[in-house]
């Protein structure tokens, strides 16, 4: 079995035409990190993807696979397998023939290509399924299906996708877990692409958040979230008020906003501002408090379901808002 290697992208960039998809990125995985790219549709994610895997050509870069310059060499040479969004699965082939078919390509006899697609099958707990085809699975099932097939070739790293995309939002919750649980057990590095942010907080070591084909930060998931770089991080993300001061942008989590009715609508002494309420939303654990203040286009405080019951609020309502200094955390403008 080839042994886990660092991932590194120097200058990489990708143009079709005079259109830029991505922008002279710089990268470094390490082996046995789990990293995900993460940004909205058109952002560069899936093109940087395609080039690691050999499926797009780079314009201008080079891309390392621990000590090989692979930027040149096709797919197959490079020690990388890709597990694609739809699962691309051979509708007519069994699910062991699916996991096999690689090896099939590759000359390996029926006996030895058959055993280690059994041994990848019991890796993904589908070993009881082997005889039956993709249209006989769940989309969870297939997932695993598709997961063992780009594993069975022993690949130094696995590029992954969107591959929940497709998957309910219960499903999708427990094939994160899955797919942190075999990364760790097969410890090579993932990259998974998606624009989900709670799929790439939940999952990542390593996020690498896109903008307009440029890396606008790389950090783990906790700092990320709690140091924003950028105002588009800070929005992208959720869960943040973006201030405007007369230092510039900085961004206060939602979570961190305190709430308290104001009388004939007159603001505390200690309130930053006064707002209306323009929308309640019950989210289980907390309420998602959406307010109306002529200085800012989107404002939204999270009350926890006990806070609420204690001082409820109806749309309408003005209220003081409050947050605390340590709690501002300053951000580079919008480009």
């Amino acid at each position: 079995m080839l042994e886990p290697a660092d991932l590194e992208l120097i200058h990489l960039t990708k143009r079709y035409g005079a259109a830029t998809a991505v922008e002279s990125i710089d990268l470094k995985v390490a082996a046995g990190a789990y990293c995900c790219l993460l940004g909205p549709s058109g952002c560069g994610k899936t093109s940087t993807l395609r080039m690691i895997a050999g499926h797009e050509s780079a314009t201008e870069g080079d891309i390392l696979i621990g000590a090989t310059n692979v930027t040149e060499l096709p797919p197959a040479k490079r020690g990388t397998a890709m597990m694609f969004q739809s699962y691309a699965l051979f509708p007519h082939l069994s699910c062991v023939d699916n996991v096999a078919f690689s090896l099939k390509m590759k000359g390996v006899d029926k006996a030895t290509r058959r055993k280690k697609a059994m041994e990848f099958l019991e890796l993904v707990a589908m070993t009881q399924y082997a005889q039956r085809v993709p249209a006989q699975l769940s989309g969870g099932q297939q997932q695993r299906i598709a997961l063992a097939r780009a594993l069975v070739t022993n690949p130094q790293i696995l590029l992954l996708d969107e591959p929940l995309s497709a998957l309910d939002p219960f499903l999708r919750v427990r094939m994160r877990a899955e797919l942190r649980r075999f990364q760790k057990q097969l410890n090579i590095p993932f990259i998974h692409v998606t624009h989900g942010q709670d799929e790439a907080l939940a999952l990542a070591d390593q996020v690498v958040v896109m903008n307009k084909g440029r890396i606008e930060q790389i950090a783990t998931p906790r700092d990320l979230f709690e140091k924003p770089a950028t105002e588009f991080i800070a929005r992208f993300l959720g869960g943040h008020n973006v201030i405007e001061t007369p230092l510039g942008p900085v961004a206060v989590r939602a979570d961190r906003i305190t709430l308290r009715r104001s009388m004939n609508g007159a603001g505390a002494n200690d309130a930053r501002l006064v707002a209306a309420v323009r929308a309640i939303e019950y989210q289980g654990a907390h309420y998602q408090v959406a307010l109306e203040h002529p200085g800012y286009s989107e404002l939204t405080a999270l009350v926890s379901d006990e806070n609420f019951a204690g001082e409820p609020l109806s749309v309408g309502d003005n209220v003081n808002v409050l947050w605390a200094d340590k709690d501002v955390h300053s951000l580079a403008p919008a480009p």
